[in-house]
C-alpha cells in the first residue's frame, strides 16, 4: 500500500538509493535535506534539523504544489525515515559531528511523535560496535555481531548513534510508536564494487567493517520492509547484506583474521560477521544485490 513518507538526508550516498526504492515501490516521498535531490517526482525541502522549529514545520508541509488542491491542508504521514547527519568523523569537529547527529534525531523524534506519526526509522551504523573509529587496532568482543551486543564505541560519531537509539528507545515507551534504528553497514552503490578485488586481497583492510557491507539498493528495501511492519515498538536492526566480503568460509576466516574474538554460535557457512538473521527473520529480507554478482571470479 502507498505511504506518504517523510525521508531525511534524502540527496546523500544511502539515502538516494533508498528514496528511489521507496519510489518504486509506489510510495511518495518529501525529501528534507541541506543539498536538493535531483529525483523527479522527490521534492526536497531545505532543512536545518538541528532547528527544531524547522522540524516541526517540515514534517507538517505539503509535498508538492499538487497539495495545494485539496483544499484541505498537508495530509497526515504515514512514516518517517531519518538518514540525515554529518556521515563520519573527520568531517567536522568531534563536537559538532556529536552535536548535530544527536540533537537533529531528537527534534524529528519530538516533532514527528508530537505530530501523532507512528512510524519512525532512523540510521544508526556498524560504528555502535566499537571497531570502525576506534583508537588502534580493537577487537570484537566477539562474533558474530548481533543486536543483542554490548556496543561500545569510543568516537564521536558512533557515540551519537549509540546516544540515538536510546533517544528512540525513549520516545518509543513514552508515545507508543514504532521506532526502528538500522544498524547500517558500511554502504555499497554500484560504482563501489570495482574496490572489491583490492578488499579481497587485503583481508585486514576490511577489520574496521567486520568484513560486511549493505548494497545501498538492497537498503532501500530493508527500510521498505521496516514501513510495513507494524507493531514492534523500539527496535534494532542490523541493516547488511548476507555474505562475508571474503573467499574463505567464515568461521574459518575468522579463527585466522580475528583469533581473539571467540564465536558464540555456528555460523553459517558464508554469513556475514555483521549478521543480517533478524531482519531476515523478523522482516522477511531477502537481498537481492550480492557483491558476488559484481566482482569478477567471485
Amino acid at each position: 500500500m502507498s505511504k506518504r513518507i517523510v525521508f531525511t538526508g534524502g540527496s546523500g550516498k544511502a539515502g538516494r538509493h533508498a528514496i528511489a526504492y521507496l519510489r518504486a515501490q509506489g510510495h511518495a516521498v518529501l525529501n528534507l535535506d541541506l543539498k536538493p535531490l535531483d529525483m523527479e517526482g522527490v521534492n526536497t525541502v531545505i532543512t536545518d534539523l538541528t532547528d527544531s522549529g524547522q522540524v516541526f514545520n517540515a514534517l507538517s508541509m505539503h509535498f508538492d504544489f499538487d497539495g495545494f488542491t485539496t483544499g484541505k491542508g498537508p495530509a497526515p504521514i504515514d512514516a518517517v525515515v531519518h538518514f540525515a547527519a554529518i556521515p563520519r568523523v573527520l568531517i567536522q569537529t568531534d563536537n559538532e559531528t556529536f552535536k548535530a547527529n544527536a540533537v537533529s534525531t531528537y527534534n524529528i523524534l519530538e516533532a514527528a511523535t508530537k505530530l501523532g506519526i507512528r512510524k519512525i526509522v532512523i540510521a544508526s551504523s556498524e560504528t555502535t560496535y566499537g571497531v570502525c573509529f576506534a583508537e588502534g587496532d580493537k577487537d570484537y568482543h566477539s562474533f558474530p555481531l548481533e543486536e543483542d551486543y554490548d556496543v561500545d564505541p569510543m568516537d564521536s560519531y558512533g557515540l551519537s548513534k549509540l546516544v540515538n537509539e536510546k533517544t528512540a528507545r525513549a520516545f518509543a515507551m513514552r508515545s507508543g510508536a514504532d521506532i526502528y534504528a538500522l544498524r547500517i553497514g558500511n554502504v555499497v552503490s554500484p560504482e563501489d564494487y570495482a574496490q572489491f578485488p583490492a578488499y579481497l586481497a587485503d583481508p585486514p583492510s576490511r577489520k574496521r567493517n567486520a568484513w560486511s557491507y549493505v548494497d545501498a539498493r538492497d537498503l532501500g528495501q530493508i527500510v521498505d520492509l521496516c514501513i510495513a511492519k507494524d507493531g514492534l515498538g523500539f527496535q534494532v536492526f542490523n541493516a547488511v547484506n548476507d555474505e562475508i566480503t571474503a573467499n574463505e568460509p567464515t568461521e574459518a576466516f575468522l579463527r585466522k583474521w580475528a583469533p581473539n574474538s571467540p564465536i558464540t554460535r555456528p555460523m553459517g557457512e558464508w554469513e556475514g560477521p555483521l549478521s543480517n538473521r533478524k531482519i531476515r527473520d523478523v522482516l522477511g529480507f531477502r537481498e537481492q544485490h550480492s557483491w558476488r554478482k559484481y566482482v569478477p571470479g567471485a
